[in-house]
Parts: C-alpha cells; structure tokens; sequence
C-alpha cells in the first residue's frame, strides 16, 4: 500500500470511533481520511460534517474505500463486517475483543487465503502495543508468562477502594457515573472483558488459541468489605488479573481472577482506569508496559497505528504457530487461594488439598489453602451465584 492513500469505511461512531475521528482531524493526515462511516441509527445528531449510513452494502460497494475499520460493540455484527471484508481482500482494523476471543482462528485462516491484513492491537489494552510487541520483540521460545491488569473499569473501581475507602457499591456507582463502567457492568466486573484480551494475547505470545468457556473466570462483583478488611490487614491488595504462563513440561496454564497483589509487584500501584502488562522471560526476567487501557483518545490512537502499520503493508505473522513446540493447554495446576465463604454448603463447594489458615466468627469466614485450577473451573459458574469470593493468593 505504499504512497496509497487509505480511504477508511468506518463501521461505529461510539467513544472510539468519535476518538479516531478526531485524532484524524487532529493531525491533519494527508494519507488517511474516513469517507464514509456506517451506524445504527441515523436518526441521532452528530457534531461532525461526514458521511453517514445505516446500510453495509454502501461502504462495501464503494469503489474508493479500500480500507475498512470496524468499532462497533455488536460480537455477531463485527464478525460479519470483518468476514465480509477480509473476503474482498480489504485490510481491516478490528476493536471487537469478544468477536476476536471466538472467530480469531478462522480469521487467521482467511487472512492467509486471501492475503489481506487484519490488525487489532487496539483490542486489548486500549493504547499499550502488546501484541505488536509480542510479534515482533518476544517471538522465540523465552517467553514464560504474560499476566496483567486488563480491564480499566475494574481496576478504577478497586482503586478507589483501596486509596479512597470507598465501599465496593460506591466506587461502582461512581465508575459508572463517569463513563468508565457501564449500566450492566457484567463484562468489566466480572472478567469477560479481560478474558477475550487474554486469548488475544496468548494467541500472540504462545501461538495457542483456548476458547472462552476452557478457562477459569470470576470476577470481583462478590466482593464485601470483609474482604477488603482481608486484602488491608495482608498489606496487600486486590487486583482483576490475567494470567498466562507456561510451565514445565511445556504446558500452558490461563486464568482470570482477582488477586492478592503484594507492595513489590509492578501492578500494586496500577492505579485507576490504566492497564499494566508484565512480560516475563527465560533470561530477561520481567518487562513492564503501562497505559491508559480505555477511552476514546487512546484506543483511537492505537486504532491509528494499526491504519498506519497497514500502509507499510504490515500483517501478524502469528509466527508461534507454525512452532511444531506449540504448548498444550492444562488446567491441572494448584495454587494458593482465599475463599471467603457463608455456610458450610460453600465450603464443600471448594476441594481444599491443603489449608494453611482458616477463621470463623458470627461475622464472616474464609479459608486460605491450596486448589486446582481444574476444580474451580468445574464450579465457576456456581461461585459466581453465591455469596462467596475467591482470589488468587500468591507466596510473594
């Protein structure tokens, strides 16, 4: 694509899309310019002078547009847009994390068919480069582990517990009055959102694809102050994290979950709606990125790097999966937790293997010990209704 210019079908005018709008207009792009951009409802006022459509087919039939960005948060509706145009041969820039989490292997494959680039580095951690720099700086076997702070909704909400002591429905409340949570703020809280970012991002720095539903899940929408009374007396706090790691034997392990973050540990002080990711090797032991995770200016800004990556005729080259090593998936792993529980029908719910502390008073209870990664998969879903909370509790 080199000395062409990009002349972008847009599909979504929300927060990003308004943000990539206005970052073009910013920079004054001589290259780059959204011709025309398609939305749901026409009807509604918009402060710009462009284009606008409610119907696919006149971005597809247009004959100049020759580049296709998808910010739309419809999972089903993504994937058609992205489909339709990776059939056509058209470079698409994609932010739908979700869509990603559950096509992503198909996609590969049609962009290898019809040799057109795909890119979505702005889908997992807003303005943080992650999986462009896992391609192109991590892409050998010393890789170990992958974990972080994916989710700004979640960490701001945590943030605002630990440094302001605010009660956990006060801190939600006000995310939401602020934008960075939604009305239903299921996705955030209670770690779908950085679910679809994690496979997006093993998928890159281990070549593996595991689907959503293979991987242990939860949330922090069951945590109490009884908790976070925990997390203070601990001197630690709890943070939503994602984790991926390999481990002897060449197995791969996934989770997302909160976590007893220690004082010493690069996210402890990941402070409000930021991400930070931490990239940890054979012999480079950890890196560290930080950014905003969310928002229109920052994920418009990485939306605008994956356009321009595309006019040097970037693509992924998912080069780890063409790795005959590949690494297997297992849940067969054990590690040390605290689970606060009700009543004794709770507790059974968990099999403990091992218990190094346990308290009981009128007021609440929590075991601390060690579980397999295996069982709490089994019982995700039955965790998430009752009154209980789980977190990781790591040795250090």
């Amino acid at each position: 694509m080199n000395g062409k210019k990009l002349n972008i079908g847009l599909f979504g005018f929300g927060t990003v899309g308004c943000g990539l709008y206005d970052v073009l207009k910013r920079i004054g792009s001589k290259n780059v310019e959204i011709k025309r951009i398609c939305v749901r409802d026409l009807s509604k006022q918009r402060p710009i002078d462009a284009e606008f459509t409610d119907n696919a087919d006149d971005i597809f039939n247009d004959p100049d547009i020759n580049f296709i960005v998808e910010l739309i948060d419809d999972a089903d509706a993504a994937y058609t847009i992205v489909k339709r145009a990776l059939q056509m041969s058209l470079p698409v820039v994609s932010g739908n994390k979700k869509m990603l989490a559950h096509h992503i292997e198909e996609l590969i494959e049609l962009q290898a068919r019809y040799n057109v680039a795909l890119l979505y580095d702005a889908s997992a951690c807003g303005s943080i480069p992650v999986i462009r720099n896992l391609e192109e700086y991590y892409d050998n076997d010393l890789l170990t582990s992958v974990k972080g702070i994916l989710n700004g909704s979640s960490n701001f909400i945590l943030s605002k517990i630990f440094n302001e002591k605010m009660s956990y429905a006060d801190a939600l409340k006000l995310a939401q009055d602020l934008g960075f949570a939604e009305s239903n703020p299921s996705l955030d809280i209670d770690g779908w959102d950085s679910l679809f970012k994690l496979i997006i991002i093993t998928i890159h720095a281990f070549g593996l694809y595991v689907a959503p539903e293979d991987i242990f899940t939860y949330g922090i929408s069951n945590m109490n102050d009884a908790d976070i009374r925990f997390a203070n007396e601990k001197e630690r706090r709890f943070k939503l994290v994602a984790h991926v790691e390999k481990l002897q034997g060449n197995k791969l392990i996934m989770s997302v979950m909160p976590q007893l973050i220690s004082r010493n540990k690069y996210i402890y002080s990941v402070e409000d709606e930021f991400n930070g990711v931490v990239i940890k090797g054979l012999f480079y032991d950890k890196q560290f990125m930080f950014g905003r995770g969310a928002g229109g200016y920052p994920t418009g800004s990485a939306v605008l790097s994956d356009i321009t990556a595309c006019l040097y005729d970037y693509k992924y080259e998912y080069k780890k999966r063409n790795d005959s090593q590949m690494p297997t998936y297992t849940t067969d792993h054990s590690f040390r937790v605290y689970y606060r529980y009700s009543d004794y029908a709770d507790l059974d719910l968990v099999k403990f293997e091992s218990v190094s502390e346990n308290y009981i008073s009128d007021e609440y209870k929590y075991v601390v010990g060690k579980v397999s990664l295996r069982e709490l998969h089994k019982v995700q879903d039955e965790l998430r209704k009752r009154n209980v909370f789980i977190a990781a509790y790591p040795n250090d």
